[in-house]
């Protein structure tokens, strides 16, 4: 098995709402702002690459998509999406991938800027369109609930088109909690999380040389976010997820694995370490998986 960190889209959005209500002379020694209060976030991937074995054959599983490019003008200076093209599919064409050679995509959420990839580029006049045409999906079932049926306070984040192309392929995959995806096999166990969105499901990874890997999503989307304390407002229930936190990190600690993070703009993955105090911190920071 080898692992990998595909870089997508980046963004750039209000510091203040990433950080909640952590203090801005705090945050901006984590992440500096722009002249419009924007601090600069990664939508990145993890690209597992399975050898065959065992009679099945080799395989390669994409955890999160990004946020893409399939925003409209208009809407891609809203949220801040500073390139106009589709970098993940540019960077999977750097590792010698195309879209078809993707068997797998997993999917912490559908909120746009971990589904949006998905999509192809916005074109004028062209109706959305999955990208990755041989892929099965796989998502949870409190997160495709959530898409289907969302509350006010986030419609705006999911992309009404979405549901249905996915059910149309087939290939659509929804697991409940405290179950294991058939898709992808024992080698993929997940954790839900309520605190950012419902269903939010975080996938750990078994079978790397290195250790087991934890895709944290927006439960934890950067090194900054490891401090327990800190949370986005983007989140529906800090304290929750607080908890859900430490107990994910606690767990990750004891397997001294790896977290891996799609937002930080400078860090992949890390260990995670606690101290004598049991404040929690990254280590051994690895900019990509390579």
């Amino acid at each position: 098995m080898q692992l990998l960190s595909i870089e997508g889209n980046t963004q750039r959005l209000d510091g203040g709402a990433m950080f909640g209500n952590c203090p801005r002379p705090v945050w901006e020694k984590w992440a500096p702002p722009d002249e419009r209060n924007r601090i600069t976030l990664a939508c990145r991937a993890l690209l597992v690459r399975e050898d065959a074995s065992a009679g099945k054959p080799a395989r390669n599983v994409l955890l999160e998509a990004g946020i893409g490019a399939f925003f409209d003008p208009k809407m891609r200076e809203r949220f801040g999406v500073q390139e106009d093209r589709h970098v993940l599919i540019e960077s999977l064409a750097k590792v010698g991938l195309a879209p078809e050679d993707i068997d797998v995509i997993v999917l912490s959420h559908l909120h746009f800027d971990h589904a949006g990839g998905l999509l192809t580029a916005w074109k004028e006049g062209e109706a959305p369109k999955l990208a990755f045409p041989k892929a099965a999906y796989v998502v949870s079932e409190g997160s495709w609930q959530r898409a289907n049926t969302p509350h006010a306070r986030d419609r705006a984040s999911f992309i009404p088109e979405l549901q249905g192309l996915l059910e149309a392929t087939g290939r659509l995959e929804v697991v409940k909690a405290g179950e294991k995806s058939k898709t992808l096999g024992d080698a993929y166990s997940f954790t839900i999380s309520e605190g950012h969105t419902p269903g939010l499901m975080l996938t750990r990874v078994e079978g790397w040389s290195e250790g087991p890997v934890t895709f944290l999503g927006d439960l934890v989307p950067g090194v900054p976010w490891v401090h327990l304390p800190i949370t986005m407002g983007y989140d529906r229930y800090a304290e929750l997820l607080i908890d859900e936190k430490k107990a994910l990190l606690e767990r990750i600690v004891g397997e001294n694995g790896w977290a891996f993070f799609t937002h930080d703009p400078q860090t992949a993955a890390a260990r995670i370490e606690r101290d004598a105090k049991g404040k929690y911190g990254a280590k051994d920071a690895r900019a990509a998986l390579r």
